[in-house]
């Protein structure tokens, strides 16, 4: 994997995008040459051309990242691959159009843009086809060789197995002679004279330790000889952190999240850029979706009787209150038994509030907490003090998600469906623990730009 602003991306999705680019920038250069010989004019040459391809290159290769063109499912099934880069190319070419349109510029032709995404979603296709395949192979994976031949063992294997996986398991050791070995074909420790060497022999470029029980069970030696002959050596939690992109709660210890690396403290620059960009970006929004909020706050009142609005009290930054402002979508009875979680199908959700919950419209007035500051646009989601209050007594390290400000959109929203339960609130967390551990203004980026494809599929959404 490649880290990048202290986030892991598989060098087969980096891969990928990097052809992926100059494909792109390829049809943008083909259309242009195709309409210049209808029209019998000059191409020019291609110099005068690169700002304007750089342009169609990055404009549809951020929309194929925000509607999950690099996505587990998308490297799964060409299929759902294709489906999502005909929305992504669509989408691009509309930006495009419209911004060309508002400075008044002559790069983008209406002609040429049709053409470009022809050509586009085409050689998009075929490189999926031609070295999608590849990429899935041993050949952009990682070996991994595993100490220990247990259930972190079998959990390691199945995570290697997936398609997405950035790493290929070589093979267990068990490092242990009278622990039961959950992965049959592990080979002993006490039957390998050289660990170092056959390591060597293996090709091996990181070991994990998967050990079950690591009290007085650290194989130091060998650890220090696979470390200084250049081979990576991992902890099982941390490794399980970088492939999955969440803080596992089964695994860790305080000691783990103490010496880890994260939750760094040289943040001045970052979190003063957040806030300026959580100030600009409310004031446009409220300014801009102003229109739509008054409209469906009529559409609210005329459906079900009650407020337009409802205020409900959350928990933010360090543990204190706030309330948080959004369209009412549910009847104004909706908790006379007491706080409860939102169901499927939930009978209390009104008509209008059926679908502004789904395109996330109901969302819209929390722009305005945002430019309060009790808010961000991008973190963990508050949650209700009833609720807080019950998980913090049921899941370890709960309270450590308030370190940071809470937002609209966050990592555990792209990555995990709606939850309404214990056992939901506790796999959020554990997305929720890796943005406050890793959080840049990447990671922002990323979870930004990602949030369109969670409200165009309505992913999650409850």
């Amino acid at each position: 994997m490649i880290r990048l602003f202290k986030h892991y991306i598989p060098h087969a999705v980096v891969l990928l995008w990097l052809v992926d680019v100059l494909l792109l920038a390829a049809a943008n250069e083909t259309s242009w040459r195709l309409r210049a010989q209808q029209i019998d004019i000059d191409p020019a040459p291609i110099a005068d051309r690169l700002i304007a391809h750089g342009a169609f290159a990055a404009v549809i290769s951020l929309s194929m990242v925000a509607v999950g063109v690099y996505g587990a499912e998308a490297l799964r099934s060409m299929r759902f691959a294709a489906a999502r880069l005909l929305v992504a190319i669509s989408l691009g070419v509309i930006a495009l159009s419209f911004v060309d349109f508002l400075v008044g510029g002559q790069n983008y032709w209406r002609s040429t843009l049709a053409y470009s995404m022809g050509f586009a979603i085409v050689l998009l296709i075929v490189n999926r086809l031609l070295l999608g395949s590849f990429v899935g192979t041993t050949a952009f994976r990682r070996r991994v060789l595993v100490l220990g031949a247990g259930e972190r063992a079998q959990r390691l294997r199945q995570l290697g197995e997936r398609i997405e996986s950035g790493f290929v398991i070589v093979g267990y050791v068990g490092m242990s002679d009278t622990a039961p070995a959950v992965i049959e074909e592990a080979i002993q420790r006490s039957a390998i004279n050289n660990l170092t060497r056959y390591v060597e022999n293996l090709g091996v470029s990181e070991v994990v330790l998967a050990l079950e029980e690591r009290r007085n069970a650290l194989p130091l030696k060998d650890l220090l000889r696979i470390k200084t002959t250049g081979v990576h050596v991992n902890e099982f939690s941390s490794f399980l952190e970088r492939e999955t992109g969440r803080v596992d709660l089964d695994t860790v210890n305080p000691s783990w999240l103490i010496f880890s690396d994260g939750f760094s403290s040289g943040r001045a620059i970052s979190s003063a850029a957040k806030r300026v960009f959580d100030i600009t970006v409310s004031l446009l929004l409220l300014t801009v979706t102003a229109p739509v909020i008054l409209l469906f706050a009529l559409l609210v009142k005329i459906d079900s009787k009650g407020p337009a609005f409802y205020r409900q009290p959350r928990v933010g930054l360090f543990g204190e209150h706030f309330d948080v402002i959004k369209l009412r979508s549910m009847r104004t009875d909706a908790e006379a038994a007491g706080a409860q979680w939102a169901s499927k199908d939930d009978p209390r959700v009104t008509r209008i509030g059926r679908f502004i919950r789904k395109v996330r419209i109901d969302e819209l007035p929390q722009a305005w907490t945002v430019l309060k500051g009790e808010m961000s646009f991008v973190g963990p989601r508050p949650e209700r003090p009833e609720f807080v209050s019950d998980l913090e007594q049921q899941l370890r390290y709960y309270a450590e998600r308030h370190m940071v400000k809470p937002g609209i959109t966050g990592w555990a929203q792209i990555n995990y469906p709606y939850g309404a339960s214990i056992e939901d609130s506790r796999h959020k967390l554990e997305y929720d623990l890796y943005y406050a551990k890793n959080y840049t203004p990447f990671l922002d980026f990323l979870i930004i730009l990602q949030t369109l494809r969670v409200v165009l599929w309505s992913e999650g959404a409850r």
